[in-house]
């Protein structure tokens, strides 16, 4: 007589495990169990990171070649009305006297206004969230904000504020600006650098 094991079937956490790493290649196994919460999935973070370890999924320490990741991720469709999708990157310049200057600047994907154009010396996560609060509390939130892999989109103040208003990031693949065509053409208009 062998063991039958009677735990129930882990292929739909496995499936949206994946899902998870795939559109956000840069989250560890932390950052998806907290997104399967918020789904509803009940789960505790030692299954999430055993079926994670399992699947291969864990994150690299050394750099992968900027092709075999970008040609994980489909593209995108684009935005069929206005206040629908966002696009969202920082131009950088510098003054006279060398200091740097930063600007975040927030375009409608449809109809290709400039929302915000926030300009700092330095900008970070909790800034980001405030401008987006600043432009949601006029126009109202999007469905999605297209970005980056910089590290004042991916972090966990612009996740949370994400999460909060329904709203999803849409993560470009590196390597390939296009996914972000419109944040990077208004960067073009001005001839800054990102």
């Amino acid at each position: 007589m062998r063991y039958v094991s009677h735990s129930p079937d882990q292929t739909p956490l496995v499936m949206r495990i994946r899902d998870l790493a795939a559109t956000r290649m840069r989250y560890g196994y932390f950052r998806i169990y907290i997104l399967l919460r918020r789904e509803g999935w009940l789960v505790n973070h030692k299954r999430v990171y055993r079926l994670y370890r399992e699947e291969g999924l864990s994150l690299r320490l050394k750099r992968p070649r900027r092709n075999v990741s970008a040609a994980k991720r489909e593209r995108q469709p684009a935005a069929s009305a206005a206040n629908e999708m966002w696009s969202m990157d920082f131009v950088s310049d510098a003054l006279f006297d060398g200091r740097r200057l930063r600007a975040l600047t927030v375009v409608d994907a449809f109809t290709r206004e400039a929302l915000a154009i926030d300009v700092d010396q330095s900008i970070k996560g909790e800034q980001v969230v405030a401008a987006m609060t600043r432009i949601t509390s006029i126009r109202g939130a999007p469905r999605t904000i297209r970005v980056d892999n910089g590290p004042e989109f991916i972090s966990k103040a612009l996740d949370r504020w994400a999460y909060e208003n329904g709203v999803t990031l849409d993560f470009s693949r590196p390597g390939k600006p296009t996914d972000n065509a419109f944040a990077e053409s208004f960067k073009a208009a001005f001839g800054t650098s990102a």
